[in-house]
């Protein structure tokens, strides 16, 4: 019987276990290199959206300037697709808890003058 060898495709780590299967039956694996990983995968996926390598490449289109529909239809996923990368990548790290401004989170939010309760009829 021939053992293949399972790399994880996250940190390129060999310490995977087999962790059960996917609802379309494919088996799932997790990664058990050190405390740093431990995500789980599928050695092929069906839907190239769920792939690293194009969740990378979805993150570097958008820094280079690309729109949510061209990314789209250059890497054959759906908008829907980019639109959740994009949001799990504006996520801070784990440890970095720096609370981070929006463009309309500054005080007054561009109003010229404050809202106030005084000055009806």
């Amino acid at each position: 019987m021939a053992m293949e060898v399972v790399q994880c495709p996250h940190c390129q780590g060999s310490e995977v276990v087999k962790y059960g299967t996917a609802s379309n039956g494919k088996a799932r694996y997790r990664c058990q290199q050190d405390e740093t990983c431990g995500r789980t995968f599928i050695r092929a996926y069906a839907y190239p959206g769920c792939l690293p390598e194009v969740k990378q490449q979805i993150v570097e289109m958008t820094l280079n300037g690309s729109g949510v529909r061209d990314i789209a239809r250059v890497l054959q996923v759906g908008p829907t697709t980019v639109i959740k990368e994009l949001k799990k990548s504006a996520r801070p790290l784990t440890g970095e808890h720096r609370r981070r401004r929006g463009l309309l989170s500054r005080r007054g939010h561009g109003r010229s003058a404050p809202r106030g309760g005084g000055g009806g009829r």
